[in-house]
């Protein structure tokens, strides 16, 4: 279904060339219709400074690019920004898995490579349609990625956190999709999200490599749901063995089955991989009927859910709330 290629990290930096780290004093302007700097999300990428250490801002107006995007590994440090409301500034694209050359991490709509990269008030979509299997919409290899107040939608494997030792955190954003939507091997933090399921499926297939500390956590978010199509979600399935989960004071709407967890037909993934709630409410919160294999924290382990320890790792980060 997915590649393996995924977990071999971040990659590049050896092909880093003179550093230029003199960031433009004022945003580079994206419109559509002529009336920024650039016409394209992409040549304003470009034309941003490489290696820079101090933010670039991007700043798009409303509008809807048409475009593959890529942030490379030498654009650290970029903000890209809407203008007003995420859903009126739409990155979109419509690859997928059965085009000729198209795998599921090159099916993205966007792929972010370089680290620091941050952004704000954007929809990332993957326009291919509800029948056109894997389509990613954003792919997030680089480490310390911020998402604010954005919104990711699609339907198969909407939102892919590539790599091991990616640190990614999401707040207030809105994600949408049908199966294993939010998906990979990263650590990503969902903070105050909404994350809606279209079909009966799965919300997460984390790949979390044996060793990561932690894999996605879900701080306060609302899972609900197309009420007439998705009546039977399972909150994760591992794509990998040492898949984790972990879903913090989240609202459980009445889709999320009882069972909660589904070990994608290996009773051996029960043994290794680490799903867990702590203090769910909603009509999907089930704690008794929830898998055997499964964990409801206790007060003291659910103190460890900060995002100081989650970021720590090799060094320190801890984004801003």
């Amino acid at each position: 279904m997915k590649t393996l290629f995924l977990l071999l990290g971040l990659s590049g930096g050896a092909l880093f060339s003179q550093a230029q780290t003199t960031a433009p004093t004022g945003p580079l302007v994206v419109a559509a219709d002529g009336s920024g700097q650039f016409r394209t999300v992409q040549a304003a990428i470009d034309a941003a400074p490489n290696q820079s250490e101090r933010p670039v801002v991007i700043q798009l107006k409303p509008g809807t690019y048409h475009e593959k995007v890529t942030v490379p590994t030498l654009k650290t440090h970029l903000v890209l920004r809407g203008t007003g409301e995420a859903a009126g500034t739409i990155i979109t694209y419509s690859d997928h898995v059965g085009m000729p050359g198209i795998t599921t991490p090159t099916s993205y709509s966007v792929l972010v490579q370089a680290t620091d990269f941050t952004a704000e008030n954007v929809t990332f979509e993957n326009a291919a349609g509800y029948t056109a299997g894997q389509a990613v919409a954003l792919n997030v290899e680089g480490d310390r990625a911020i998402f604010r107040h954005c919104r990711m939608v699609g339907n198969q494997d909407v939102l892919l956190l590539a790599t091991s030792g990616s640190r990614q955190y999401y707040q207030d954003c809105y994600i949408e999709g049908t199966t294993d939507f939010i998906f990979g091997a990263s650590t990503g933090v969902f903070d105050h999200c909404v994350i809606k399921s279209k079909k009966n499926s799965f919300v997460t297939a984390a790949s979390t490599p044996a060793g990561q500390a932690f894999g996605f956590v879900f701080m306060d978010c609302q899972l609900v749901a197309d009420t007439a199509l998705a009546k039977k979600v399972y909150l994760g399935r591992p794509w990998r063995p040492n898949a984790q989960v972990v879903y913090l004071r989240c609202a459980l709407g009445g889709h999320i089955v009882p069972a909660g967890w589904d070990n994608w037909k290996n009773a051996e993934n029960e043994k290794t991989a680490f799903y867990a709630e702590y203090k769910s409410t909603g009509p999907g919160a089930n704690p008794a009927a929830r898998v055997p294999w499964s964990h409801q924290l206790t007060t003291q382990e659910a103190k460890k859910y900060t995002l100081k320890q989650i970021f720590g790792g090799r060094e320190a980060w801890e984004p801003k709330r």
